[in-house]
């Protein structure tokens, strides 16, 4: 199968960015590309003000009508990066992925778990000021019943989450993300191939780029990477999508010959008592 990995300068201007994911959407899709994967906060990404105004409900927001629509006309599985999402009676908002199928149904929702509290090149972040994480390890399958696992963005440190993916029978790890100029030059690749490798899975790994406000740069890089390791796919610091074939047949061959998932001894994997923090 083919896939494509889109990547945006996204801002606090929805109708902006809609617009471009919708067009690069649809040239990835007239590249032949059967499932396509948007960043992280694709339709808004600024200040919290920014989230509290541009958040939105899953059912009947204008954000996921576009994807479904979308999806449903060019025929495509679309994991619609992350949005800012309201629910009823919860104060805090949620970082949400959907997986919307080509009959524009949403397949799967995933709600990213890991919460990027952190300093970073001098900035500190703190998302779980307003975003709560969610609870749940998620995943769907393509119109092919090709299996996804689903993650967002600062996911890509916890190689738990991946590995439990893999378990389920994740063949495919769509990134959705964000990843700030200073972690991205040092560890954005580096993390990728990793996951790819020791899941012995693809990841589509979809990027912000550039600046956004107030004063935040994502690194862009976005890409897509074999269960080698090897990168199949990589884009230049601009809005586009970049796209690979997905050879699943060598993907089982890796997985034959080099079984590594088969050749794990589960009950010798006991956690410490003591977590360090």
């Amino acid at each position: 199968m083919r896939a494509a990995a889109v990547q945006l300068n996204s801002t606090e201007d929805k109708d902006r960015n809609l617009s471009t994911a919708d067009r690069l959407t649809r040239a990835a899709a007239a590249d032949s590309a059967e499932l396509i994967v948007l960043p992280e906060k694709f339709n808004v990404l600024g200040t919290h003000e920014h989230y509290l105004a541009g958040a939105e409900p899953l059912d009947g927001g204008r954000t996921l009508e576009w994807a479904c629509s979308t999806a449903r006309e060019l025929g495509i599985d679309l994991v619609a990066g992350s949005i800012v999402e309201r629910r009823e009676g919860r104060e805090k908002l949620a970082n949400t992925s959907v997986h919307v199928g080509p009959e524009g149904e949403l397949k799967a929702v995933y709600r990213k778990i890991h919460m990027f509290d952190v300093v970073v090149g001098g900035q500190q972040y703190r998302e779980s000021e307003a975003e709560e994480p969610g609870e749940e390890i998620v995943l769907s399958e393509t119109r092919a019943h090709v299996p996804l696992g689903l993650t967002v963005c600062y996911d890509l440190r916890f190689p738990e989450l991946y590995r439990i993916l893999a378990v389920r029978g994740a063949r495919i790890l769509p990134l959705p993300a964000a990843f700030t100029k200073v972690t991205g030059e040092a560890h954005w690749e580096i993390l990728i191939r990793a996951r790819a490798i020791e899941n012995q899975a693809f990841v589509v790994a979809a990027d912000q780029v550039g600046h956004h406000p107030p004063d935040k740069q994502s690194f862009g890089g976005s890409m897509i990477v074999d269960p080698w390791g090897e990168v199949l796919a990589r884009a230049p610091d601009e809005e586009t999508f970049v796209a690979a074939d997905l050879d699943l047949a060598r993907q089982d061959e890796i997985r034959e010959q080099l079984p590594s998932l088969a050749n794990r001894v589960p009950a010798a994997y006991a956690w410490p008592e003591e977590v360090i923090a």
